[in-house]
């Protein structure tokens, strides 16, 4: 019960700290579970946020179903949603009660100003963190390259960028996996 609290709390404050969704999120995760707790490897957290990523839902419940289950199995998954998405909801609903009162207020403009930035800065953070721990290889930048020109000056389907991406993935895995197996 003890390790279930620990996951609870955890992403409680993950989720309570932690303004600009799942990728702002993403950096704090990193340092409380790998670093902090040691419950999961960085290899283990690229593994989690590209799942995450891939999965319906919001990147940071996704991580903190997926790191939950790792760590203490559906309990786990259980305890670290529950954790992470509760700030938000109580938050959301405490502004919703409140926000049309105090939205004309230049401090609250201000602050929501204040609080992009930071975001912006997070998110930074999260791209820097997996950009230095991927394998960096030709193939890896002109994939990232692709992708980024696809949905950026395309405006090409998210989802289907990350689908051909995993497919062409799969695809060069298996040929470099046949091409060892013919040496």
């Amino acid at each position: 019960m003890n390790q279930l609290a620990q996951i609870f709390l955890t992403f409680l404050r993950i989720g309570a700290f932690t303004f600009g969704g799942g990728y702002a999120m993403i950096p704090l995760i990193e340092k409380e579970t790998v670093e902090n707790r040691q419950w999961i490897s960085r290899s283990d957290l690229l593994d989690v946020v590209a799942i995450a990523e891939s999965t319906p839902g919001p990147i940071a419940v996704n991580a903190a179903t997926f790191i939950g289950k790792k760590v203490a199995g559906i309990r786990g998954a259980v305890c670290a949603t529950l954790g992470v998405v509760l700030p938000s909801f109580l938050i959301i609903v405490i502004i919703s009660l409140v926000l049309d009162a105090f939205s004309h207020l230049k401090a609250v403009q201000y602050a929501f100003w204040g609080i992009r930035a930071g975001v912006l800065a997070l998110i930074a953070k999260a791209l820097w963190t997996m950009f230095t721990q991927v394998r960096k290889d030709i193939f890896s930048c002109l994939v990232m390259v692709l992708a980024f020109v696809c949905v950026a000056c395309f405006q090409i389907s998210t989802i289907a960028v990350i689908a051909f991406c995993a497919l062409l993935g799969i695809a060069c895995g298996a040929a470099l996996h046949r091409k060892k197996d013919q040496r």
